[in-house]
Protein backbone atom coordinates (compact mmCIF):
# COMPACT_ATOMS: atom_id res chain seq x y z
CA UNK A 1 0.00 0.00 0.00
CA UNK A 2 1.40 3.40 -0.93
CA UNK A 3 1.72 6.29 1.49
CA UNK A 4 -0.85 8.27 -0.47
CA UNK A 5 -3.36 5.44 -0.24
CA UNK A 6 -2.77 5.02 3.50
CA UNK A 7 -3.17 8.75 4.03
CA UNK A 8 -6.38 8.72 2.03
CA UNK A 9 -7.78 5.86 4.14
CA UNK A 10 -6.93 7.68 7.38
CA UNK A 11 -8.64 10.79 6.06
CA UNK A 12 -11.77 8.83 5.16
CA UNK A 13 -11.77 7.12 8.57
CA UNK A 14 -11.43 10.51 10.26
CA UNK A 15 -14.31 11.90 8.23
CA UNK A 16 -16.54 8.99 9.25
CA UNK A 17 -15.52 9.39 12.89
CA UNK A 18 -16.40 13.10 12.71
CA UNK A 19 -19.79 12.33 11.16
CA UNK A 20 -20.49 9.74 13.88
CA UNK A 21 -19.49 12.27 16.54
CA UNK A 22 -21.78 14.93 15.06
CA UNK A 23 -24.69 12.50 14.71
CA UNK A 24 -24.29 11.36 18.33
CA UNK A 25 -24.86 14.92 19.54
CA UNK A 26 -27.98 15.44 17.48
CA UNK A 27 -29.05 18.47 15.49
CA UNK A 28 -27.55 20.86 18.04
CA UNK A 29 -24.04 19.72 17.08
CA UNK A 30 -24.70 20.71 13.47
CA UNK A 31 -25.98 24.11 14.60
CA UNK A 32 -22.84 24.56 16.71
CA UNK A 33 -20.66 23.58 13.75
CA UNK A 34 -22.41 26.10 11.50
CA UNK A 35 -22.02 28.88 14.08
CA UNK A 36 -18.38 27.94 14.50
CA UNK A 37 -17.73 28.33 10.77
CA UNK A 38 -19.52 31.69 10.73
CA UNK A 39 -17.68 32.90 13.83
CA UNK A 40 -14.18 32.02 12.63
CA UNK A 41 -14.93 33.51 9.22
CA UNK A 42 -15.82 36.78 10.98
CA UNK A 43 -12.69 36.59 13.16
CA UNK A 44 -10.37 36.07 10.21
CA UNK A 45 -12.12 38.87 8.34
CA UNK A 46 -11.52 41.23 11.28
CA UNK A 47 -7.83 40.30 11.50
CA UNK A 48 -7.52 40.83 7.75
CA UNK A 49 -9.36 44.17 7.98
CA UNK A 50 -7.11 45.40 10.79
CA UNK A 51 -3.95 44.40 8.97
CA UNK A 52 -4.81 45.34 5.36
CA UNK A 53 -7.76 47.71 5.01
CA UNK A 54 -7.69 49.84 8.16
CA UNK A 55 -4.04 50.96 7.81
CA UNK A 56 -4.85 52.32 4.33
CA UNK A 57 -7.84 54.19 5.74
CA UNK A 58 -5.64 55.61 8.51
CA UNK A 59 -2.98 56.70 6.00
CA UNK A 60 -5.61 58.58 3.98
CA UNK A 61 -6.91 60.36 7.11
CA UNK A 62 -3.39 61.19 8.29
CA UNK A 63 -2.56 62.71 4.91
CA UNK A 64 -5.80 64.70 4.89
CA UNK A 65 -5.10 65.82 8.47
CA UNK A 66 -1.79 67.34 7.42
CA UNK A 67 -3.58 69.43 4.80
CA UNK A 68 -6.18 70.83 7.22
CA UNK A 69 -3.89 73.51 8.53
CA UNK A 70 -1.54 74.08 11.36
CA UNK A 71 -3.71 76.11 13.68
CA UNK A 72 -6.05 74.03 15.77
CA UNK A 73 -9.61 75.22 15.73
CA UNK A 74 -13.07 73.98 16.50
CA UNK A 75 -13.67 72.65 13.00
CA UNK A 76 -10.40 70.65 13.08
CA UNK A 77 -11.46 69.10 16.39
CA UNK A 78 -14.86 68.27 14.90
CA UNK A 79 -13.21 66.59 11.89
CA UNK A 80 -10.87 64.67 14.20
CA UNK A 81 -13.75 63.53 16.41
CA UNK A 82 -15.77 62.46 13.37
CA UNK A 83 -12.85 60.41 12.02
CA UNK A 84 -12.28 58.80 15.41
CA UNK A 85 -15.97 57.92 15.63
CA UNK A 86 -15.81 56.43 12.12
CA UNK A 87 -12.75 54.41 13.09
CA UNK A 88 -14.46 53.20 16.27
CA UNK A 89 -17.45 52.05 14.23
CA UNK A 90 -15.29 50.31 11.64
CA UNK A 91 -13.19 48.54 14.25
CA UNK A 92 -15.67 47.62 16.96
CA UNK A 93 -19.03 47.59 15.18
CA UNK A 94 -18.66 44.19 13.49
CA UNK A 95 -17.48 42.62 16.77
CA UNK A 96 -21.02 42.75 18.17
CA UNK A 97 -22.09 39.82 15.99
CA UNK A 98 -19.02 37.87 17.08
CA UNK A 99 -19.89 38.52 20.74
CA UNK A 100 -23.39 37.24 20.12
CA UNK A 101 -22.12 34.06 18.49
CA UNK A 102 -19.75 33.36 21.39
CA UNK A 103 -22.65 33.81 23.80
CA UNK A 104 -24.77 31.39 21.75
CA UNK A 105 -22.28 28.51 22.01
CA UNK A 106 -23.04 27.55 25.63
CA UNK A 107 -26.74 28.27 25.16
CA UNK A 108 -26.94 25.86 22.26
CA UNK A 109 -24.97 23.36 24.33
CA UNK A 110 -27.62 23.70 27.02
CA UNK A 111 -30.31 23.11 24.40
CA UNK A 112 -28.48 19.91 23.46
CA UNK A 113 -28.51 18.88 27.11
CA UNK A 114 -32.25 19.33 27.31
CA UNK A 115 -32.80 17.40 24.07
CA UNK A 116 -30.61 14.55 25.31
CA UNK A 117 -32.42 14.39 28.62
CA UNK A 118 -35.74 14.25 26.79
CA UNK A 119 -34.35 11.22 24.93
CA UNK A 120 -33.40 9.63 28.28
CA UNK A 121 -36.87 10.23 29.69
CA UNK A 122 -38.38 8.79 26.50
CA UNK A 123 -36.38 5.58 26.96
CA UNK A 124 -37.43 5.44 30.62
CA UNK A 125 -41.08 5.94 29.69
CA UNK A 126 -41.03 3.18 27.07
CA UNK A 127 -38.68 0.61 28.63
CA UNK A 128 -38.43 1.58 32.28
CA UNK A 129 -35.00 1.24 33.82
CA UNK A 130 -34.33 -2.04 32.01
CA UNK A 131 -32.54 -0.49 29.00
CA UNK A 132 -29.26 0.99 30.22
CA UNK A 133 -27.89 1.27 26.67
CA UNK A 134 -30.79 3.44 25.60
CA UNK A 135 -30.35 5.65 28.65
CA UNK A 136 -26.60 5.89 28.04
CA UNK A 137 -27.19 7.02 24.46
CA UNK A 138 -29.46 9.79 25.74
CA UNK A 139 -26.94 10.86 28.35
CA UNK A 140 -24.23 10.86 25.67
CA UNK A 141 -26.46 12.99 23.46
CA UNK A 142 -27.04 15.33 26.41
CA UNK A 143 -23.37 15.64 27.36
CA UNK A 144 -21.81 16.01 23.93
CA UNK A 145 -23.38 19.34 22.84
CA UNK A 146 -22.72 20.87 26.26
CA UNK A 147 -19.06 19.97 26.00
CA UNK A 148 -18.89 21.19 22.40
CA UNK A 149 -20.52 24.52 23.33
CA UNK A 150 -17.97 25.10 26.08
CA UNK A 151 -15.05 24.00 23.91
CA UNK A 152 -16.12 26.48 21.22
CA UNK A 153 -16.81 29.32 23.66
CA UNK A 154 -13.39 29.31 25.33
CA UNK A 155 -11.22 30.02 22.25
CA UNK A 156 -13.99 32.32 21.04
CA UNK A 157 -13.62 34.45 24.17
CA UNK A 158 -9.84 34.59 23.79
CA UNK A 159 -9.97 35.55 20.12
CA UNK A 160 -12.64 38.15 20.81
CA UNK A 161 -10.56 39.67 23.61
CA UNK A 162 -7.59 39.91 21.27
CA UNK A 163 -9.67 41.54 18.54
CA UNK A 164 -11.06 44.08 21.00
CA UNK A 165 -7.57 44.85 22.32
CA UNK A 166 -6.23 45.28 18.77
CA UNK A 167 -9.15 47.59 17.94
CA UNK A 168 -8.50 49.74 21.05
CA UNK A 169 -4.79 49.97 20.25
CA UNK A 170 -5.46 50.93 16.62
CA UNK A 171 -7.92 53.60 17.74
CA UNK A 172 -5.44 54.97 20.29
CA UNK A 173 -2.70 55.12 17.63
CA UNK A 174 -5.03 56.98 15.28
CA UNK A 175 -5.99 59.45 18.02
CA UNK A 176 -2.28 60.10 18.67
CA UNK A 177 -1.58 60.61 14.96
CA UNK A 178 -4.41 63.13 14.57
CA UNK A 179 -3.07 65.66 17.06
CA UNK A 180 -1.72 69.12 16.42
CA UNK A 181 1.65 69.62 18.05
Amino acid sequence: MTDLHATWLRLVDSAYALLDFMAAGGFVMWALAALCVIYWTLVFERFWFMRRIFPQWVAERRQAWQHLGDEPGNWQRAVRNAWLAQAQQQLAGPLRLSKTLVALYPLLGLLGTVCGMVAVFDVLAVNGTGNPRGMAAGVWQATLPTMAGMVLAIPGLFSLARLERNARQALDRLADQLRHD
